[in-house]
């Protein structure tokens, strides 16, 4: 087989020319640029198949509205496989608040408007208006968080599954390396696509029932929002490849079937998936508009696991990767690292040795291997579970191996450390090397917030598991004779967060001399239980209401609690307080978010008592933050 290490692969009719080939196996058509690094789920599918002796060719970014731009490199001998890229091209567009978005990291020069929204639809479509007869897979993170009947933040509305918006033949959810390794080889011994349907890891539309257990109907979540609690409480809890069954959620007239999900790839898998001839670089065209930004902060990063048994309610990778633990080898991590010293833009640092969660090399107990993740229940939340093993001896015994290799200078955890496991080790080895060793001045953490309410919604430790670390790790600091810094991500308006919790929160900050410059608005995306409490005001798992902050007037005044120190918020601060009867926190005292209005006197007289004026502000205007 020729090796094509050293090269791209064909981005352009012309370099798949430059190889001699009259044609390709398979298209992959994604709504980012081509970035060949195995961040980035287009280069992974690509090298994959490349590696099983496919002919394989990108379509970034296609113009879609010229159906030629999908016909450049002729029709594909076997199939097109297609995703949005490496987000969901609704979130890659808009804000929290439903802004457009300005840039875009994984457009050339940082760009946006390179896409279009609800980018899987559209390049889908297309893709069958140039070529009917050709099979189309489509996969990736919008794929897999819209395989089912799911609440769409932008529309407002439920929307039906996106594979019978898209009209793909197969859906692949997942990773997707072992499902896209079948689906290639049955199609390249001419079995047709209409027969593929027991492929683990794939969703398909059958015009009859087949066995499995059947979710709530589309019909049903929409008209009925306890159904889709339902729904979306057996979605996550089935998405498990030990005990998951297939899941069926009928369509009108049609059904779709999610097969059970694909076993997480092995050791070795994993291994031969990395050790593949990836470039780690966006492709060469793109140099004269400043490159690809996404690029930047894994260009010298390395993933040693998948999967994350954290499961936060508002984090997708549970319904995604899994909350199962598969990870590298050692001397595969060491490998890539090696390669990265060989690199000419390498200056001795390695940004980040990491994953979904970076101090996770194993599943959470002995149980799991066998029985698979408990259903309805959380590995980490509010405690610890009794059987959880929390063990970091594999990791750091790792780190220490990289720290030694010749021209690194410093290795860094950046992608994540989850604290409350680190805490639930006894041995406080890591604790201190990661002090020592692998923060650059500060470690951002998690705990996201402070009530206790909130957290149970989101599924994280409650707050005194953060402040037992945050103790442990200015002390060992102190120990060490470094001043280092801790930077909490918080986030405001999740379900379950009442304005009084934003002021738990703002004391919390207060008394712990925090002012975080960003607040995250919780961002209802497709596919998590979150989203499902946001849209249905239930909780999924005990069906009972919560409350959810929606109006722009809660949200901001939320949002301006978590930042009351800033000049700019305060008045929309003092509203919201007096608002709650909590007019004690504002002056000018200690335990005050606030000072006191400043008022300007106006004489009582018949001139200057006019009807109020709406237009003026007489109301509370969060945007504004005055009268």
């Amino acid at each position: 087989m020729t090796d094509y290490r050293n090269e791209f692969l064909p981005l352009t009719p012309a370099e798949v020319a430059q190889r001699g080939w009259t044609e390709i196996d398979f298209l992959l058509i994604t709504g980012d640029a081509y970035v060949d690094h195995p961040s980035f789920g287009t280069a992974i599918i690509g090298r994959v198949l490349e590696a099983k002796g496919y002919r394989v060719a990108i379509l970034s970014q296609p113009n879609w509205r010229n159906l030629d731009n999908f016909r450049q490199f002729g029709q594909p001998r076997l199939g097109i496989m297609i995703n949005a890229g490496n987000i969901d091209s609704m979130v890659a567009h808009y804000t929290a608040a439903k802004k457009k978005r300005s840039d875009d990291a994984y457009s050339p020069g940082g760009k946006a408007g390179f896409r279009p929204d609800r980018a899987l639809i559209v390049y889908t479509n297309r893709a069958r208006e140039a070529f009917p007869q050709t099979p189309i897979i489509v996969g990736g993170l919008e794929a897999s968080l819209r395989r089912f009947a799911h609440y769409d933040y932008w529309q407002d509305d439920v929307r039906q599954s996106v594979l019978f918006d898209c009209g793909a033949d197969l859906l692949s959810f997942g990773m997707g390396e072992n499902q896209t390794i079948q689906i290639a080889d049955r199609l390249a011994q001419g079995e047709s696509i209409d027969t593929i349907t027991d492929v683990l890891g794939t969703c398909y539309i059958s015009a009859t029932p087949i066995e499995g257990c059947f979710l709530p109907s589309y019909e049903d979540v929409c008209r009925d929002k306890k159904q889709y609690a339902k729904a979306a409480r057996m979605e996550l809890d089935e998405q498990d490849h030990i005990r998951g069954k297939r899941l069926i959620q009928k369509h009108g007239n049609r059904f779709l079937v999610q097969n059970p999900p694909m076993p997480p790839l092995t050791t070795d898998e994993l291994d031969w998936v990395y050790s593949l001839p990836y470039m780690r670089y966006y492709h060469p065209s793109y140099e004269a508009v400043g490159g690809v930004p996404a690029i930047e902060e894994v260009e010298f990063s390395i993933t040693h696991n998948r999967g994350c048994f954290g499961a936060c309610n508002f984090c997708s990778l549970a319904f995604h990767q899994g909350r199962f633990i598969s990870c590298r080898s050692e001397q595969s991590v060491l490998d890539e690292a090696k390669r990265l010293t060989q690199n000419p833009r390498f200056k001795g640092y390695i940004h980040d040795v990491g994953g979904p969660t970076a101090n996770f090399r194993f599943p959470a107990c002995r149980q799991q291997l066998k029985n698979g993740l408990c259903k309805g229940k959380k590995c980490l939340a509010p405690t610890p579970c009794k059987n959880l093993i929390a063990d970091h001896q594999e990791y750091l015994a790792m780190l220490r191996k990289l720290r030694a290799i010749p021209k690194v200078k410093k290795v860094f955890i950046r992608s994540g450390i989850r604290f409350d496991y680190l805490m639930a080790d006894q041995n406080d080895t890591f604790f201190k090397e990661l002090v020592a060793h692998h923060i650059s001045g500060q470690l951002k953490v998690a705990p996201e917030h402070c009530s206790a309410a909130v957290l149970d919604a989101m599924g994280k430790p409650h707050i005194e598991t953060y402040l037992a670390f945050q103790q442990k790790y200015y002390a060992i600091n102190h120990q060490l004779k470094q001043k280092q810094y801790l930077v909490p991500y918080l986030m405001s308006s999740h379900p379950g967060s009442r304005l009084q919790d934003a002021v738990e929160l703002a004391l919390f900050l207060k008394q712990n001399h925090l002012r975080p410059q960003q607040v995250q608005d919780f961002y209802p995306t497709p596919g998590t239980i979150s989203t499902a409490m946001f849209y249905t005001e239930l909780d999924p798992y005990a069906l009972q209401p919560i409350f959810v902050p929606k109006t722009p007037e809660q949200k901001a005044a939320q949002r301006a609690m978590l930042q009351y120190f800033r000049p700019e918020n305060q008045e929309v601060v003092r509203r919201a307080l007096l608002s709650i009867g909590r007019k004690d926190l504002i002056g000018n005292g200690e335990k005050c978010l606030v000072p006191p209005a400043k008022h300007t006197a106006v004489h009582n007289s018949s001139k200057f008592a006019k009807k109020p004026n709406k237009k003026a502000g007489n109301q509370w205007n969060p945007k504004k933050g005055k009268k």
